[in-house]
C-alpha cells in the first residue's frame, strides 16, 4: 500500500475517533506497560514524602531546631517539585520532537537510578553536609524525571485511544499515581512497625533500594510498546515546540497553570502535610496516619478511572467543578476534624479528602488537559502548565503550610491559602472550553 493510499486510510480513524482492531490489542498493552510503568515513578517519587518526614529530619538535619527541620525535610521535598518545569521543558521539547516513548523510557530510568541512591545515603553524623547536599541533588533529579514521565504517560495513552474512551484512558494513568502512592504507604507502614533505632539505621532504606528491581520491570515492559499513534499519523513536528506553545496557546496553558494549582496542593496539604502535623502537633501515632492515606489511595486507584470514564459521558468540566467545590468546602473543616485527635476522625478526613475528593480533580485531567492544545505542541504545552502548576501548588503547599502554622500558630491562614488557589481555579475553568468531543488533531 502506498503512502497516499495509508492516509486515506487513518484519515477516517482520526476523524471519527474509530481504531481497528490491532490498534485495540496495541492500546491495551500500552495502557498496562504505561499503568505500571507510571505507579513505579510515583512510588519512587512519594516514598520521600512519606518517609521524609517520619525520619529525615534526624538523619540529614540533626543540627536544627525539630520545627525548623521539618520545613528543611518538606523544602527538600518541594525541590523535587522545582525541578519538574525544568524537566518538563526538556522532556517536552524531545517528546514533541522525537516522540513520547523515548521520554519515558529515559525518565524512569533516572528516577529509578536517583531512589535508589537516595537509599545508599549515609546519615549527615557520618559524613556531613556533604550527604545533605546529595539528598537535595537526587530529590532534583526525581523531580526532573517526573516533570517528563506525568506528562508523557497520559499523551501515550489518550492519542491512541477511540475518542468516547479518551477519558477513561487517561485517567487509568492518573490512577497509576495512587496505586504508586498505596504501595510507597505500604512500605512506609511496615517501616514504622520496626523500633526507633532500626527504622533509623537501616528500615527507612528498604523501600529506596526495591526501587532498583521495580524499575528493572517498568523499563523491560515500556520498551515493547509502540509510539502513540496520533503522534505518528500527525501532519508534522514543532522546531521550538515550547516556544510556540507559549506564543500560541497562552490562554490554555494558563487554564491548565491555575486548575493544576488547586489540585495539587489540596492533596498536599490534606495528606503530605497532615503527616508531620498531625504527628508533631497533636500526638497522633505516625502508623495510623501512614494507614489513612493508604486506604485513601485505594479508594483513588477505584475513583479515578470511575471520574475520568464518566466524564466521556457528561464532559470534563462538570466533574471538575464539583471536586473543586468540595476541596475548598472541606478544607474548612479538615483541620477542625484533626485536632480532635481521634485516629478514627482523622482517618475519615484524609480518606474523604484525598480519596473521594481530590479523584474528581484527578481522573478528568489527564484527558482535559492535553485535549486543549494541537498535536505538535501538546506535550509542551501540558507540561509547561502542569509543572509550573504542581511546583507552585503541591510542591510547595506543605512548606508553605508548615511556614504559615509556625508563624500564626494555627491552621486558619492554611485554609484561607488553599482558598485563593481555589478562585483561581475556578475562574481558569469558567473560561476554558469543554473538550471531550474534540477530535486530537484540531
Amino acid at each position: 500500500m502506498s503512502t497516499n493510499d495509508q492516509i486515506a486510510v487513518a484519515a477516517p480513524k482520526l476523524i471519527t475517533g474509530q481504531a481497528s482492531n490491532a490498534d485495540k490489542a496495541a492500546h491495551r498493552k500500552l495502557l498496562i506497560a504505561g499503568a505500571i510503568g507510571t505507579t513505579i515513578e510515583w512510588y519512587d517519587f512519594f516514598i520521600y514524602g512519606l518517609i521524609g518526614p517520619l525520619a529525615f529530619e534526624r538523619l540529614f538535619f540533626p543540627k536544627v531546631d525539630p520545627t525548623v527541620g521539618t520545613i528543611a525535610v518538606f523544602a527538600t521535598f518541594a525541590v523535587g517539585f522545582i525541578a519538574r518545569p525544568l524537566g518538563g521543558l526538556v522532556f517536552g521539547h524531545f517528546g514533541d520532537r522525537v516522540g513520547r516513548k523515548s521520554v519515558l523510557l529515559t525518565t524512569m530510568l533516572i528516577m529509578g537510578l536517583a531512589t535508589m541512591l537516595i537509599g545508599f545515603l549515609p546519615a549527615y553524623e557520618a559524613v556531613g553536609i556533604a550527604t545533605t547536599v546529595a539528598l537535595v541533588f537526587l530529590r532534583f533529579l526525581q523531580g526532573f524525571a517526573l516533570g517528563g514521565e506525568s506528562t508523557a504517560a497520559g499523551l501515550m495513552a489518550i492519542e491512541s485511544a477511540e475518542k468516547k474512551s479518551r477519558g477513561l484512558s487517561g485517567s487509568i494513568i492518573q490512577a497509576a499515581g495512587p496505586i504508586g502512592v498505596v504501595f510507597a504507604s505500604l512500605s512506609t507502614l511496615l517501616i514504622t512497625k520496626l523500633p526507633e533505632a532500626e527504622l533509623l539505621s537501616w528500615g527507612w532504606r528498604v523501600p529506596f533500594v526495591a526501587s532498583g528491581i521495580l524499575v528493572g520491570i517498568g523499563l523491560y515492559l515500556r520498551y515493547g510498546i509502540d509510539e502513540s499513534r496520533t503522534f505518528r499519523e500527525s501532519a508534522g513536528v514543532s522546531q521550538l515546540p515550547a516556544l510556540e506553545a507559549m506564543k500560541k496557546h497562552t490562554k490554555p496553558i494558563l487554564i491548565v497553570f491555575f486548575i493544576e494549582l488547586a489540585q495539587t496542593s489540596y492533596f498536599y496539604l490534606t495528606a503530605i502535610f497532615t503527616l508531620a502535623y498531625a504527628t508533631r502537633e497533636l500526638g497522633i501515632a505516625r502508623d495510623v496516619l501512614a494507614q489513612a492515606v493508604l486506604i485513601a489511595n485505594v479508594f483513588g486507584l477505584f475513583l479515578v478511572p470511575l471520574f475520568g470514564a464518566w466524564s466521556d459521558k457528561i464532559g470534563r468540566k462538570p466533574i471538575y467543578a464539583v471536586g473543586l467545590a468540595a476541596a475548598a468546602l472541606s478544607m474548612l473543616v479538615f483541620y477542625h476534624v484533626l485536632a480532635l485527635q481521634s485516629p478514627l476522625l482523622i482517618t475519615v478526613a484524609i480518606i474523604v479528602a484525598a480519596g473521594i475528593i481530590h479523584p474528581m480533580m484527578f481522573g478528568p485531567e489527564g484527558s482535559f488537559f492535553p485535549e486543549l492544545f494541537p498535536t505538535a505542541v501538546r506535550f509542551s504545552g501540558v507540561s509547561i502548565g502542569k509543572q509550573f502548576g504542581t511546583v507552585l501548588g503541591g510542591g510547595i503547599a506543605p512548606l508553605v503550610a508548615a511556614s504559615l502554622y509556625a508563624r500564626y500558630g494555627t491552621t486558619t491562614a492554611i485554609t484561607a491559602y488553599y482558598f485563593v488557589l481555589a478562585v483561581g481555579a475556578g475562574i481558569a475553568l469558567t473560561v476554558a472550553a469543554e473538550t471531550k468531543d474534540r477530535t486530537l488533531n484540531d
